[in-house]
């Protein structure tokens, strides 16, 4: 089972050299067990689609509250949504405060 992990900016503080080391080493064990996928950022602005009775819309920014703009994902391979709930625990013990989602990816897989 697929899930796509994302992150909200929000407010939180920007994270010390600790915070970046015990995060790389949460990575590296999650890429060494075959979870991770794949993770990057996100540019917060980003461009907003709509489309409406054959009508394209194209906008800048998908949000109105830059705190609500996903900033961040992490696609893993979990057992069930259960692992995937807890490899998300692991990660806001590390990085702290914030708000994020988790979502189940279905479809093919590579």
């Amino acid at each position: 089972m697929r899930f796509l992990l994302t992150t909200k900016a929000g407010d939180a503080a920007t994270p010390d050299e600790a915070v970046y080391a015990e995060m790389a080493a949460f990575i590296e064990e999650m890429t060494q067990a075959g979870v991770l996928l794949a993770t990057g950022g996100l540019d917060p602005a980003g461009t907003h689609m709509s489309a409406s009775g054959g009508k394209i819309t194209i906008t800048d920014g998908p949000f109105t509250e830059a705190k609500e703009a996903i900033v961040s994902f992490a696609l893993i391979e979990a057992r069930s949504k259960e692992e995937a709930i807890e490899l998300s625990r692991r990660f806001w013990k590390i990085i702290g405060d914030g708000e994020g989602d988790i979502q189940q990816v279905f479809g093919p897989e590579n």
